[in-house]
């Protein structure tokens, strides 16, 4: 899309946003008589400096006015004033739909949020706080304020923590180590962290055994002397209810693991009638019940299980086992089941009855399809094959082949191949465990990672040349359950490609850098490392699933050719004129890169947020290579970058491009930095709003003489980071985002342009269009 078109987007996107302010005449349009808008809702802390702000009660009103963006447009609001009061039409339906209805001031609702409020903060160590409200009525306009005007009072904090624990073992486990603990002395006295005490408790418990114990278990007495505000707070422990399931559980024990029993092929219906499996073995001390099939070997199930018979229960070797489990693509349903038993020699057993159930094992599709170009007929063939358990280990096989011919006509002189023709093949083998070799089995089980081997192949046949691109990948994932922590690390990743045949002159014929640079011979024999961190919530409920804050860390390493390097060196190979060493023919690469990105998010409301992200990274040619490969060096400018400069159009440092044609393949670096801030809002609908700050560069670490300017100085390099502003529109249709961004130019570092367009701007100069899928960070 070019940037006329973009600006056409935007400015009708813009349009859509601003109708509805302008042509809905009246915010009670479809206030009914008698009613009041709820037009205003403040609440007002009376202390500044306690550290409670309005907004963090903002989620314990009942009733709140209708949403605001863009510092008070109701935009949601007058939209669907825009719709008439005939229900027949399906405009006014549409328009209804799109946007929110006026909310109606409810006397009942707002002494309920008033008592809301006085409990959270009583909750928070505010015993003595005072909530009032006052409504102040419009009727001629229909409208309503309502002000909850809050006098905290002084605060409870926590003077002293004891602790009242009979049982000698629940002690010594609680008081091992206290420096998890949310309650601190000296800390507000606040229920909430009392009860996140308590769960963190329960959960350090049951990983010592203690399966029947939870949170109810635990109680706490708070102690004041009259006048003072200081509490003496100790937690104590009861005894357990009495229970019909568990008549033996009259005192806190341990419990202890019995029998671990695996049925592979559940089936509610089938366990019923007590059919548990065609086959049963024990193996390693548990119990494996399946059909005739056996479609998972014995070990690999022992070596998913951290259940161990005869050892105290653990919360934690539960969840460990499911997460094992998890990774097995031919399993398709998990549940541990947990029942006591009894208590047998003064021990308290339990059973764990582990119920898998398969997926399908295999998978094949064919796709066809013929080509008529100009007269010359062609064809194309492509298989995809997948067995999910391939060696009855839960191995994924994937293959993957394509082929397409198409014939040539007419004048071939001068051609080395009379078709275009083209045969590639992919194949992956996926392990669910941890593959190396000499290592030992309990080894390989503690590091709970999949291991994923791939090669691929391309040989195309074009009229001017023939190519083969290869490559090879063997790398291990770690995931944790919650999919909140990621580990990638490639051992090894290999990238050929070989142009064995061309056309006379055929690379000299290409004048675009970076398609010839795809064409050249080159090898990269790589080793990395990825890390994903976020603490983004996954598969809560929707009325738990708000978080304030959200950040995302994802850093990368790498190094090529290091391996190389020294069999060259030890082995004695030759050197070539420029004094590097080469493997097929080809120079290979050698270098070190490392680059990370962080990005935070705080959320105002459910509607409305401010992001920030910096990222930087370093990439250092060395030893048998004097400058990147170009597809390992960093760029600036685009839609995920520094929005004022199109895609690969900033940088290095001052490098003015005067020919973005022929300069495009000079544009890259070896010092990467990013800064963006950006506000974004949800309108109405499926349109978001979003305004930016970008700010970044890239430098290269040697001065290269195809790149003057572009070299990183500690008393230059502030002076050349790039500035940008903006604003962009966003569809967001759930499972997926558009957006468009026009950038404008604030700072430009290139030499000999306007280094201050903040100050003398030029739509046409300085004006940048993107359009891409997802947020930017």
């Amino acid at each position: 899309m070019n940037a006329r078109k973009l600006h056409f987007v935007l400015v009708v996107a813009l349009a859509m946003v601003l109708l509805p302010v302008v042509f809905s005449c009246s915010s009670t349009k479809h206030v009914p008589d008698g009613k009041l808008l709820l037009d205003k809702v403040k609440i007002n802390v009376d202390d500044k400096t306690s550290g409670v702000q309005s907004s963090d009660l903002v989620n314990y009103l009942r009733q709140s006015e209708n949403h605001k963006v863009l510092g008070g447009l109701k935009l949601q609001l007058a939209f669907y004033n825009l719709s008439g009061k005939d229900s027949s039409s399906w405009f006014n339906r549409w328009i209804q739909r799109v946007g929110t209805p006026p909310v109606i001031y409810d006397s009942t609702l707002t002494a309920s949020s008033a008592l809301q409020l006085h409990t959270a903060l009583k909750n928070k160590g505010y015993m003595n706080n005072v909530v009032d409200y006052d409504v102040v009525a419009d009727s001629a306009h229909k409208k309503a304020k309502v002000n909850y005007n809050i006098t905290l009072g002084s605060p409870y904090y926590i003077s002293s923590i004891g602790y009242d624990i009979a049982n000698d073992t629940l002690r010594d486990i609680i008081l091992e180590d206290t420096t998890g603990y949310p309650v601190k002395v000296g800390a507000l006295f606040d229920r909430n962290k009392l009860d996140a005490w308590r769960q963190l408790i329960t959960e350090k418990l049951r990983n010592h055994g203690y399966y029947a114990f939870n949170k109810e278990y635990i109680t706490f007495t708070a102690d004041t002397a009259a006048g003072s505000h200081a509490i003496d707070v100790t937690l104590n422990t009861r005894e357990p209810y009495r229970n019909e399931r568990m008549p033996y559980y009259t005192s806190h024990k341990p419990f202890y693991v019995r029998n671990v029993t695996y049925v592979t092929n559940y089936d509610p219906v089938l366990m019923q009638n007590g059919y548990f499996g065609a086959d049963t073995l024990t193996y390693n001390n548990i119990t494996i019940m399946q059909d005739a099939d056996k479609y998972l070997h014995s070990n690999v199930i022992d070596e998913c299980n951290y259940i161990e018979p005869g050892s105290l229960y653990n919360a934690e070797d539960v969840n460990r086992t499911y997460k094992a489990l998890g990774r097995l693509n031919i399993v398709k349903f998990i549940n541990i089941d947990i029942q006591p038993v009894g208590e047998f020699d003064g021990k308290i057993l339990l059973d764990a009855y582990v119920l898998l159930s398969r997926d399908k094992s295999q998978s094949f599709s064919v796709s066809l399809e013929g080509t008529n170009s100009e007269g010359d007929l062609g064809f194309g063939l492509g298989m995809d094959y997948r067995h999910r358990n391939v060696f009855k280990g839960s191995e994924s096989l994937n293959a993957k082949f394509k082929m397409s011919y198409e014939s040539l006509s007419g004048d071939l002189s001068g051609l080395i191949n009379n078709n275009y023709s083209e045969y590639s093949g992919e194949l992956g083998l996926n392990f669910p465990k941890f593959k190396f070799p000499l290592l030992k089995s309990d080894f390989k089980k503690k590091i709970q990672a999949s291991t994923e081997l791939t090669t691929s192949f391309n040989y195309q046949e074009r009229p001017e040349y023939t190519r083969i691109i290869a490559g090879a990948g063997w790398r291990y994932h770690w995931t944790d359950r919650n999919q909140q922590r990621r580990h990638t690390f490639n051992l090894l990743d290999l990238n050929y490609v070989y142009l064995p045949k061309s056309r006379s002159h055929f690379l000299d014929s290409i004048t675009n850098p970076l398609l010839r640079y795809s064409y050249e011979d080159h090898f990269i024999m790589r080793m990395g490392y990825n890390f994903y961190l976020t603490n983004k919530r996954t598969n809560t409920l929707l009325s738990q699933n708000f978080q304030r804050n959200v950040y995302t860390l994802r850093a990368n390493a790498e190094t090529a050719g290091n391996v190389l390097y020294a069999i060259s060196s030890v082995v004695g190979h030759s050197r070539n004129a420029v004094d590097a060493y080469k493997v097929f023919g080809i120079r290979y690469a050698q270098y070190a890169k490392v680059d990370a990105d962080y990005s935070i998010t705080h959320n105002f409301d459910t509607r409305s947020s401010l992001a920030f992200h910096v990222g930087a990274g370093v990439a250092v040619p060395y030893g048998n290579s004097t400058v990147l490969p170009f597809e390992k060096r960093f760029y600036s400018g685009g839609a995920n970058s520094v929005r004022g400069w199109g895609v690969r159009t900033l940088g290095p440092g001052s490098f003015n491009s005067s020919n973005s044609q022929n300069s495009f393949i000079y544009q890259c670096g070896d010092i990467r930095l990013d800064l963006n801030l950006e506000y974004r809002a949800k309108l109405f609908w499926v349109i978001e709003l979003g305004a930016f700050i970008d700010a970044g560069n890239i430098w290269t670490i040697r001065d290269y003489e195809d790149q003057p300017g572009g070299v990183f100085k500690f008393n230059k390099f502030y002076e050349q980071i790039a500035m940008a502003y903006g604003l962009g529109l966003r569809l967001d249709f759930t499972y997926f985002l558009l957006r468009i961004d026009m950038g404008m130019k604030a700072h430009n570092p290139v030499s000999g342009q306007e280094h201050w367009p903040l100050f003398s701007p030029k739509f046409k100069r300085d004006s940048e269009f993107h359009f891409s899928v997802g947020y930017p960070f």
